[in-house]
């Protein structure tokens, strides 16, 4: 099955190929006689301007021979007889030799434009005296020339001639013009029109190839709606183009309308499935959050219950008859039940943080301020266990943040870095501000974390070093807290491996005013 596109294409081929068939047709069958017919005119009109020229010369007394005389004017320039004149532009013009016999003279003066007198003095001599051999057709014929055609067999040429005598009845002429040349020109001007005649095929066939793509690309488009529209995807349109015709617009329009239609109606039926779906995924979502979160708090909480309980027991059983003893097991219940209401505490804020209802405060502070009052805060702790800490920043660095949760990042990632130090129990803080962007990172030297378990860092409860963790009273909720304050700040974060140690970092928006 054809497309309408290429029937087009072939279509318009085929009458550019059938127009530059004729065009050749006639070139090749009537071309020749109608140069013929515009020589034989040509001809005739230059035996009348050439005898009124020569009665003209006649009346004021003028020979032949002075009106072909050449002369030299005041300059030196040489100047030509009118009559010369109007013969060597005749000739030079329709490509035709001209000669000229003034029987007037005693001697028979000749006067010629072509290079071969000779032949043609012999030839107007054998038509005068009737010697010719050759083959002639007389196209035209009166009381002072004859004009035809004539083919010399020695030269094997077809000539048009005219030849007689002018008004004057004693003046000879001849006007030889070859034919051979219409032929050539002929053949030529076909071969020529071929050229031609191809490129303007592939000229055609592709301008004609673009117009056909205009008008059936409308038609496409429709077509490719239809499909999309049987897929139920309606959010395919029909654009009206400025060239598309009435008929297209038309019919573009109604499958708009169609298709509103139709995703109107299908639309509640998804809101409606999509709703149910989605409910359904928030309740499972919801259902894994609850496990997961109850599952975590009563394994956090096991330990410090098990602790307060089997502490509390052997005061009540009276195993602490010493007051030392009794001081260490209401140490251990206070310790236990501390460390069961900061988890309590950090739960909430991370719950807080979490369903957005805590949203950061934004404020612009000194950021190198306070760092170093996170830092001064820990430096009993510090001391205590003979840690150096690299931060000597002393030019204010202004930051956008909620100053109060920022600093409860810091201060997690400090605590961090304490709790898991190792090796020369060194901590460095940098601040590094870069394209109004701070990066802000706390370096602990000490075993890098397992690359496996780096993904799981900011996850609720989850724990590297268990054992360490549970020693300093860790919950596994710090760096859940940091990812829910940076998210809602929409700052980056993140922990990287170093051959000595490990870095924790975040980024806030720098305020150089």
């Amino acid at each position: 099955m054809k497309s309408i596109r290429s029937r087009l294409t072939v279509t318009f081929i085929g009458l550019i190929a059938v127009i530059l068939a004729v065009i050749w047709g006639v070139n090749k069958w009537y071309l020749e006689d109608f140069y013929v017919t515009k020589k034989v005119q040509a001809l005739n009109s230059a035996y009348e301007a050439i005898d009124s020229q020569i009665e003209e010369n006649r009346d004021y007394g003028i020979s032949i021979e002075d009106a072909m005389r050449r002369e030299r004017d005041a300059d030196g320039n040489i100047t030509e007889g009118n009559l010369q004149r109007l013969i060597r532009n005749f000739s030079d013009s329709a490509n035709v030799s001209v000669l000229i016999i003034d029987n007037s003279t005693e001697d028979a003066t000749v006067y010629s434009t072509s290079r071969d007198t000779k032949f043609l003095k012999d030839r107007i001599d054998r038509y005068i005296f009737g010697w010719t051999k050759a083959k002639y057709t007389i196209l035209e014929e009166n009381d002072q020339y004859k004009i035809q055609k004539t083919y010399d067999p020695q030269r094997e040429s077809m000539y048009l001639e005219s030849w007689g005598f002018f008004s004057d009845n004693s003046t000879v002429f001849i006007m030889s013009a070859p034919l051979s040349s219409i032929g050539e020109s002929v053949r030529l001007a076909n071969q020529f029109l071929l050229y031609v005649g191809m490129i303007a095929v592939l000229i055609g066939a592709l301008v004609i190839y673009l117009v056909a793509k205009q008008i059936t690309m409308p038609i496409y488009k429709l077509s490719n709606l239809s499909e999309r529209m049987s897929d139920l995807d309606f959010n395919a349109k029909y654009e009206s183009g400025k060239h598309d015709m009435e008929e297209i617009q038309v019919l573009g329009n109604s499958m708009n309308t169609l298709s509103e239609r139709l995703e109107e109606t299908i639309s509640e039926l998804k809101s409606a499935n999509n709703q149910l779906t989605k409910d359904i995924e928030e309740k499972t979502k919801i259902d894994e959050m609850r496990k997961d979160f109850i599952a975590n708090v009563s394994h956090e909480l096991k330990t410090p219950i098990a602790l307060i309980q089997g502490y509390a027991e052997g005061l009540q059983e009276g195993m602490g008859e010493e007051k030392e003893s009794r001081d260490y097991y209401c140490d251990v219940i206070v310790d236990e039940a501390n460390k069961m209401n900061k988890m309590v505490k950090q739960l909430l804020t991370l719950s807080s943080l979490e369903s957005g209802n805590d949203k950061p405060v934004m404020d612009r502070f000194n950021l190198t301020e306070l760092v170093r009052g996170v830092v001064n805060a820990s430096k009993i702790l510090l001391e205590q266990n003979e840690i150096q800490v690299d931060f000597d920043a002393q030019t204010p660095v202004y930051v956008w943040a909620d100053e109060f949760k920022i600093e409860q990042v810091v201060t997690n990632y400090l605590s961090n870095a304490i709790h898991h130090i190792d090796g020369e129990k060194k901590i460095i803080i940098k601040m590094l501000p870069e394209n109004n962007i701070v990066r802000v990172s706390v370096f602990n030297t000490g075993t890098p974390i397992p690359e496996d378990a780096i993904p799981n860092l900011w996850t609720k409860f989850y724990k590297v070093d268990k054992a360490r963790t549970r020693a300093y009273g860790g919950t596994g909720i710090g760096l859940s807290i940091v990812k829910a304050i940076m998210d809602a700040h929409n700052q980056q974060y993140g922990v990287k491996n170093w051959e000595n140690g490990v870095e924790f970092w975040f980024t806030l928006d720098g305020s150089n005013s």
